[in-house]
């Protein structure tokens, strides 16, 4: 079978939707998640309810997704210390790549193979406004890259980025280990940009691609935050100035809370017309 490069030269690669909301939209019990300190902690979900993590996969690869993104975008040592479950990261992020990697296998044929997309992100705590010291983010990231690597894990992607200390913390963290282990895998860096055209702490795309330009990524790209209409010009800018391949994975828009529940604007048909163009 091609690789996820080898594919990448030949045609738009497509990944999954969202598995916060996907996982949400199941209306999963107080016990589903293991009890109410580990409401809304999708990665206890490994542990307690796992179909609802196969349920979200499977959709995506039925319908014919080339990469769905394994359920550790929380994954990190400093966001389960959180939940009191700090010394699980290896373990959950391991057990995130181990099911998602057995669902693709599953789908994968000659024709389109399918890949797992090791899931990291921006985590509770940005080095920039002081919540954690650059060393010690860095440090939280090195068990979650670990374990998805050993779980079997296509490619990392180091997603949803505010603060590109956060992001230089989580490649540097992935690089190391590289060297370490004399391998390498793929690897994805991706920024949010706000609807204020900046990433969080007023970073712009253009100085968000200059500072992550020098790191042997793969694709540089964009995702969350907004809908793709917001996010047209700074993936232009992207387009013509990026001497990598590109990602834009958009929200259905802006999210707004409507009869209680939370509510995004684009339709399927709407959303899908946007990301042609």
């Amino acid at each position: 079978m091609k690789s996820f490069l080898e594919l990448l030269k030949e045609k738009v690669i497509v990944f999954d939707g969202a598995m916060g909301s996907n996982l949400q939209g199941q209306n999963l019990s107080i016990e589903d998640w293991g009890g109410a300190n580990f409401e809304n902690c999708s990665e206890n979900l490994l542990y307690t309810k796992p179909e609802a993590i196969e349920k979200v996969h499977v959709g995506f690869l039925e319908v014919g997704c080339d990469v769905i993104e394994t359920n550790s975008f929380g994954g990190s040592e400093v966001v389960l210390a959180e939940f009191g479950i700090a010394e699980k990261t290896y373990d959950v992020n391991k057990k995130a790549a181990e099911l998602a990697k057995r669902l693709a296998n599953d789908f994968s044929t000659a024709n389109q193979p399918r890949f797992v997309a090791g899931s990291i992100g921006p985590g509770t705590k940005l080095p920039t406004l002081g919540h954690i010291s650059y060393i010690d983010l860095k440090a939280a990231y090195v068990e979650q890259v670990r374990g998805l690597f050993d779980g079997g894990a296509d490619l990392f992607i180091v997603e949803t980025c505010q603060d590109l200390l956060q992001t230089k913390a989580a490649l540097n963290a992935i690089f190391e280990f590289f060297e370490r282990q004399k391998t390498k895998i793929p690897v994805i860096a991706q920024v949010t940009i706000e609807v204020f055209g900046t990433m969080l702490n007023g970073t712009e795309i253009s100085a968000a691609l200059t500072a992550l330009e020098p790191f042997p990524i793969d694709v540089i790209g964009m995702n969350c935050g907004t809908g793709p209409k917001k996010m047209a010009e700074s993936l232009k800018y992207l387009c013509e100035n990026a001497p990598l391949p590109v990602s834009v994975l958009p929200n259905a828009g802006l999210p707004e809370v409507k009869d209680g529940a939370q509510h995004y604007d684009e339709t399927p048909e709407s959303f899908a017309a946007q990301v042609e163009h």
